[in-house]
């Protein structure tokens, strides 16, 4: 009698975890789609898209393929550059990567598609869809790290050269920002001998996006409490 009611016990503590696995993996999904509106909210702004998504845009405005699809394979580069840098160290799970970026940069598309019909009007309606993007993008980002499950590409890039270099992870984030920032600014110049796709509000969701997220980590610690890894 005493087995039996172990053996319920832990099939039912089994079944448990794999629900609460599912709901992990559910908000991180969840995240990414929001990050993804949220990218397309400030680049339809028109001040300059966020740090992540400036190389891509920069080429989308000058070439035929979409901001999605150079987002894919932006990101698709920042994961095989994870699998130069960790060699046996990556771990295999990462490779899911692969699938969200898929559906990442495919929830950007539609987003812009959706956002095309509207378009602010001044400075001032300008700077109110860069807030409201960058709050959505902050929200989407809380959500998508809080079940600890997967990394995004351009984290987990940001995070294989941090544990190579030995370099703090906040500081190699700064630099990678930076980095991209001024790559997209000088194919720009290269293009259109001037700026288009980095501009103020580049700099403004660089800087905003992150304290926007620490302050939902306070409004909403149920969120990452409720997701937190559970033990077997």
């Amino acid at each position: 009698m005493g087995c039996r009611l172990f053996i319920k016990i832990q099939k039912k503590s089994v079944i448990s975890l794999q629900q609460h696995l599912v709901r992990r993996y559910s908000f991180f999904l969840l995240g990414v789609i929001i990050n993804s509106f949220g990218i397309a909210l400030i680049t339809k702004a028109a001040l300059g898209t966020s740090p992540i998504s400036s190389v891509p845009y920069v080429f989308s405005l000058r070439f035929t393929p979409t901001l999605g699809q150079f987002t894919f394979f932006v990101n698709f580069l920042f994961i095989v550059g994870q699998i130069v840098l960790l060699r046996r160290e990556f771990q295999k799970i990462q490779l899911l990567q692969i699938g969200v970026n898929v559906l990442f940069s495919s929830i950007i598309d539609v987003s812009m598609n959706l956002l095309s019909p509207f378009a602010p009007q001044g400075f001032g309606q300008e700077l109110l869809w860069l807030l409201a993007g960058c709050a959505v993008l902050a929200f989407g980002i809380y959500v998508e790290v809080s079940p600890k499950v997967l990394m995004v590409p351009g984290e987990g890039l940001v995070s294989a050269l941090a544990r190579v270099s030995g370099i703090e992870f906040g500081s190699v984030k700064v630099a990678f920002d930076v980095t991209l920032m001024s790559l997209a600014a000088v194919c720009s110049l290269l293009f259109f001998h001037g700026l288009q796709g980095v501009g103020l509000g580049t700099l403004i969701s660089a800087v905003l996006v992150g304290l926007i997220v620490k302050l939902y980590r306070r409004l909403f610690p149920g969120i990452a409490r409720h997701l937190e890894p559970q033990a077997v």
